[in-house]
């Protein structure tokens, strides 16, 4: 891994707010704290499996659909060029416990905003994710993932 900073601030769907005007808000609760790690899990691994292969269709599908109509699979790959170039695999996050850096909560537009991070050994994932209703349940709209170093003394 880099010893360098990843950033790469994703593709937030600004139109989604619009798109979702009056949101058919399936969930109106927030999701227990258990699928609140899975919406976190499953969202950075399937990002995860999508940069280390290069196929970025699976990601696409499980987004959601006014994202989905926004953004193809090949606009993903070019957001995410920068991880793939650089070879950056976070699936440690499939074994790691997510750390809140914020409380979850669902904004006024339906919005729900996961932040925190996972402590690895030689770097902390760091993501900022929103998911909105669509089809039935909660599906990505933002996806922002920055892998930093961890600084040995």
């Amino acid at each position: 891994m880099s010893h360098s900073m990843i950033r790469r601030p994703v593709l937030w769907a600004a139109l989604v707010g619009a798109l979702l005007a009056s949101p058919a808000v399936a969930e109106d609760k927030l999701p227990t704290p258990f699928a609140q790690e899975v919406l976190i899990k499953t969202s950075l691994l399937t990002l995860n499996d999508a940069n280390v292969t290069g196929n970025y269709t699976v990601l696409h599908a499980k987004l959601a659909k006014p994202f989905r109509e926004q953004f193809t699979p090949d606009k993903l790959k070019q957001a995410f060029k920068e991880f793939a170039d650089k070879k950056i695999d976070f699936e440690v996050v499939a074994a790691k416990a997510p750390i809140s850096s914020k409380d979850s909560q669902i904004d006024d537009k339906g919005v729900l905003h996961l932040n925190g991070f996972f402590d690895a050994v030689s770097a902390h994932v760091v993501y900022d994710l929103d998911f909105v209703p669509s089809e039935g349940e909660w599906k990505a709209t933002k996806l922002e993932v920055n892998v930093k170093p961890v600084k040995t003394q």
